[in-house]
């Protein structure tokens, strides 16, 4: 696919034979945002997992430190006072049976996070062809299927994040806005790599971060050097101040 001036410009300031060390990276994913929106800033990290095993698969939730610099919308499937809990806490969407028929018949999806009562599920599990794919489907291993509908909402709506495995093995993640000040990107960035690392399958064997790479939503790949992902890059810290001089 040809890409446009823009992107050729934007794309002359990357070493494309490079692994930079994080905090260059996010600095480089500054440099190259260049639309007149504020772009998505994503992450995708090749792992070495055996996905075919269920064992080798990641999946789970965390906090961002400083959330994806966006309002998170959230649609809620509840009845009754969870329903009304919902709305207390904030949720955008909130329905039954009816909100399930608009995703299903009119494939709406005007949302960023589905949170689901279990006893919902019987209706919302239907929905699986429409969210599925979209990563939206509620699930209670990442804690979108719960009683607890106050609290779905709230960290929700604070900057909880979902990450998985795909079939290549690779986690896509968004790690924030390019609005967002480098120091919170990296912050981010940092916190997504330490889950995944802690997250690490005991069955994974090898090198288990193959490769990863940040970029905006119109912006060309960044490499990021996997032996530095992870760790809290000392050249993103301020330098210490000089000693006094001496007489």
């Amino acid at each position: 696919m040809a890409h446009g001036k823009r992107y050729r410009k934007q794309l002359g300031k990357v070493q494309r034979d490079q692994a930079y060390p994080p905090a260059e990276a996010i600095s480089l994913i500054k440099e190259t945002a260049s639309t007149n929106f504020d772009e998505t800033v994503e992450l995708h990290a090749l792992l070495g997992v055996n996905v075919r095993h269920a064992e080798e698969q990641l999946r789970g939730t965390l906090a961002l430190p400083h959330g994806l610099g966006k309002d998170v919308t959230i649609a809620v499937f509840a009845q009754g006072q969870q329903a009304r809990d919902a709305e207390a806490a904030g949720a955008d969407f909130v329905g039954g049976d009816d909100l399930a028929k608009k995703v299903e018949e009119e494939g709406w999806t005007d949302f960023d996070v589905a949170i689901a009562t279990p006893q919902m599920m019987g209706t919302v599990g239907k929905l699986g062809r429409v969210l599925g794919p979209q990563g939206k489907m509620p699930n209670p291993k990442v804690g979108t299927v719960t009683d607890d509908i106050e609290k779905a909402v709230t960290e929700s709506k604070a900057g909880k994040v979902e990450y998985r495995t795909d079939r290549q093995a690779i986690v896509h993640m968004a790690i924030g806005k390019v609005s967002l000040d480098p120091s919170q990107l990296l912050d981010n960035f940092n916190a997504v790599m330490e889950e995944i690392i802690r997250a690490k399958p005991a069955a994974a064997k090898g090198r288990y971060i193959v490769s990863c790479t940040v970029t905006t939503t119109m912006g060309p790949g960044i490499r990021v050097d996997a032996s530095k992902v992870g760790k809290r890059d000392e050249d993103a810290a301020p330098e210490p101040a000089p000693e006094p001089a001496t007489a």
